[in-house]
């Protein structure tokens, strides 16, 4: 019995270990997570712009325009964002059960984060490209050769359309994997209407086009690349938080437990004293 409740009382310990690593770690994580995000909203507002000022150029662009057409059967080219560290719950398996829903074998992929990369090597997926540990600031230029080589492809008619597959960010507690789709470009619908007598365009409109759809496209993709980053801290956090639970709850029903094995312990002790004092009588 005795080695019942010291076996107990390792497992508390370790229990108790446990959850001070994963408490440390979610405090890591929504230090991380506000961070993140503060970072993602800053950039909005240019994301905006930019997307706004694209929508704008669509208006009035030729509908025969190459960027508005989907070279038909021809592969796609995407890029899937994943994250470089793992703990961080489900984050990385709703990106990869999505990816095997809509990647074909002939599609071209561009994986980043060290997570997706280990994923498509263990399954001998070929990688039109990957990124490892992207720093913060050599992001966005990285970002922008690919697009730079998608945009490419896609005016020489060798890829069907340009997507990113990103998790996207609602709240602190809701994050889900999406397919967008960059090219070819669709015009959102927007309560505005810009009017067309109002703008001259200098050199033209379909130059216009030209020029904005590239920076439109890269600050696009760099913008879910921020937003799956959030969602990948705040999954982290989650994850963190459920495990601290877990453990805590454990750890209350391991003291149950071992209370009740040294109450029991106990008794019996007092039993053999009464039954040896009885004998003796």
């Amino acid at each position: 019995m005795s080695q019942s409740r010291q076996a107990i009382k390792n497992r508390i310990r370790s229990v108790e270990s446990t959850m001070k690593i994963t408490r440390v770690m979610q405090l890591m994580a929504s230090t991380e997570l506000t961070r993140q995000r503060k970072t993602m909203e800053e950039n909005r507002e240019y994301a905006q712009g930019m997307a706004g000022l694209l929508n704008f150029a669509l208006t009035h662009a030729d509908k025969n325009n190459p960027f508005l057409q989907e070279n038909e059967g021809k592969p796609s080219f995407i890029i899937v964002f994943t994250s470089d560290m793992g703990l961080c719950g489900s984050y990385n398996a709703n990106v990869f059960r999505l990816f095997e829903q809509i990647v074909q074998p002939d599609d071209h992929v561009v994986m980043v984060g060290s997570k997706g990369c280990a994923w498509a090597r263990s399954r001998e997926i070929d990688l039109e490209d990957a990124a490892e540990d992207l720093s913060k600031d050599g992001a966005y230029d990285w970002f922008s050769q690919v697009v730079e080589k998608a945009l490419h492809l896609f005016m020489n008619e060798q890829i069907s359309a340009v997507r990113i597959l990103y998790t996207h960010y609602k709240n602190t507690l809701t994050f889900e994997p999406r397919l967008e789709t960059v090219l070819p470009a669709a015009k959102k619908e927007t309560e505005e209407k810009p009017s067309r007598a109002l703008t001259i365009y200098e050199p033209g409109e379909e130059e216009m086009l030209k020029e904005v759809l590239p920076l439109a496209a890269k600050s696009l993709v760099y913008s879910r690349y921020l937003e799956s980053r959030t969602s990948e801290q705040a999954s982290r956090r989650m994850a963190m938080e459920a495990a601290t639970d877990n453990a805590d709850e454990l750890k209350d029903e391991l003291t149950l437990a071992y209370n009740q094995a040294r109450q029991s312990a106990i008794t019996n002790e007092i039993i053999d004293i009464v039954g040896g004092a009885n004998a003796l009588s």
